[in-house]
Order: C-alpha cells, then sequence, then structure tokens
C-alpha cells in the first residue's frame, strides 16, 4: 500500500528571528519615516523647484540604516544572516534560475496589479507619483541606484524580516504573509490610498514568492527591475 509523501515540515517556520522589542522598534520607525513622507508629499506634489537629487540620496540613506538595524537585530538574536536574505549563490546557475525567476515575476505580476489598479485609480492615477520620477541622465542614474537600493533593503526589511516575524507570531504562514503585505502598504501610503492599495497587494505576492523560495533574492532582483523601469513605462503609456 503506497503512501502519500508530504512535504517536510520546516521546525524553524514558526521562530521568531529577533527580539520583539527590536520588531516594534523597526515598525515605529518605518512608521515615523511614513508620517514625515505623508506631511511633506502634497507640497513635494506641487514645488517647482524639487531637488530631487537629494530627495533620492534621503531615501536611499533611509533605505540603508533600516537594513542595517534588521541585520543588527537578527546578529543580536544569534539568527542566521541567510533566514532573512536567503542561501546565497553557490554557482552561476543558482544565479541566473532566480534571476529568471525574478524577472518572470516582475512582468507577470506588473499585468496583474495594472489590471488592479485600473480599477481602483481615478481618471490621474499617475499624479500622485509623477513628482517622484527622474528628469534627465543623473537623475535616471540616481533612480536606478534607488530602484536597486529599494530592491535589497524594502524585500530584506519586509519580506525578510517582518514576514517572518509576523508568522512566527500568528503561527499561520498565510496571515504572516497578508500582515507583512498590509504593512508594506501602509509604508507607501504617501502615495494615496489607491496606490498604497495596490502595493499592499503586491507586498502579499512578493511575500507569497518569498516563502515559496524561501529567499527573498528573486523578490529583490523582481523589484528592483520593475522600480527601474517604471519611468520608462509610464513615459511610453503617454505616447
Amino acid at each position: 500500500m503506497q503512501t502519500a509523501v508530504l512535504p517536510p515540515i520546516r521546525s524553524d517556520e514558526y521562530r521568531a528571528i529577533a527580539s520583539p522589542w527590536h520588531t516594534l522598534a523597526l515598525i515605529l520607525g518605518e512608521a515615523a519615516i511614513v508620517f514625515r513622507a505623508a506631511a511633506h508629499a502634497e507640497h513635494m506634489r506641487s514645488a517647482t523647484d524639487l531637488n530631487r537629487v537629494q530627495m533620492y540620496s534621503r531615501t536611499m540613506l533611509s533605505e540603508w540604516l533600516g537594513f542595517a538595524f534588521v541585520i543588527l537585530g537578527v546578529w543580536l538574536a544569534g539568527s542566521s544572516f541567510s533566514t532573512v536574505l536567503g542561501e546565497r549563490w553557490r554557482s552561476a546557475r543558482a544565479f541566473f534560475r532566480d534571476f529568471g525567476i525574478g524577472v518572470a515575476f516582475s512582468v507577470l505580476s506588473t499585468i496583474v496589479l495594472s489590471g488592479i489598479a485600473d480599477h481602483l485609480s481615478g481618471p490621474d492615477p499617475d499624479r500622485t507619483i509623477r513628482f517622484l520620477l527622474p528628469h534627465g541622465r543623473f537623475e535616471i542614474t540616481m533612480w536606478i541606484a534607488l530602484s536597486i537600493s529599494a530592491g535589497i533593503c524594502e524585500e530584506t526589511i519586509y519580506r525578510g524580516y517582518l514576514q517572518r516575524q509576523f508568522i512566527a507570531l500568528t503561527k499561520n504562514a498565510p496571515l504572516g504573509i497578508v500582515t507583512a503585505g498590509l504593512a508594506f502598504g501602509l509604508a507607501h501610503s504617501y502615495q494615496g490610498l489607491a496606490k498604497a492599495s495596490v502595493i499592499a497587494i503586491d507586498g502579499m505576492l512578493l511575500g507569497a514568492l518569498a516563502h515559496w523560495r524561501r529567499s527573498v533574492r528573486p523578490g529583490m532582483i523582481a523589484h528592483a527591475w520593475r522600480d527601474a523601469w517604471v519611468p520608462v513605462l509610464m513615459i511610453s503609456m503617454k505616447h
């Protein structure tokens, strides 16, 4: 008589990877950044002399400080860095596999999210983020650097760290993924309710990808790839 072979149970899936106090401090820090961004967003949308290079630089600094804080908390708790970053690539084949998954996910999720955004957004859905987009070669270069930083840092913070902590807290993987996705959407609430809602769904999709792959590396690639192409896509859509 044959028996079904079940996938192995991960003994560490519901284990916290850092102190609850560290997680609370991270959430409060992210909330402070969000409130500040929301308070200044409308002013920046109407500004005629917006310094985007300075804005990109400050945002990258904030992203990497958050990344460093996560790594510090994981280290202090004695957890492996692979718990938030995934196992490092040990061969070119492993890299190209994750790269292919990341690009494919980016394309497919963009199609899905665009359809959702069409139903949620108003007559001018790009107004809320148009002030963020680069003008000129130097700003485009800075935007690409910012996109790479966001891909690495936000995936580490929200999928690698917070999602693992929420799963450990709730003892429920789907609930942890949804909670981390909602937190990701709230972190972008300065872009407006419609955009934040789409970003929350995006966070849940990225969370499912990270949980499936047991790594945030494909999500980092997808996140950075899509962010870097946003200006090009928006310009092409206008024409």
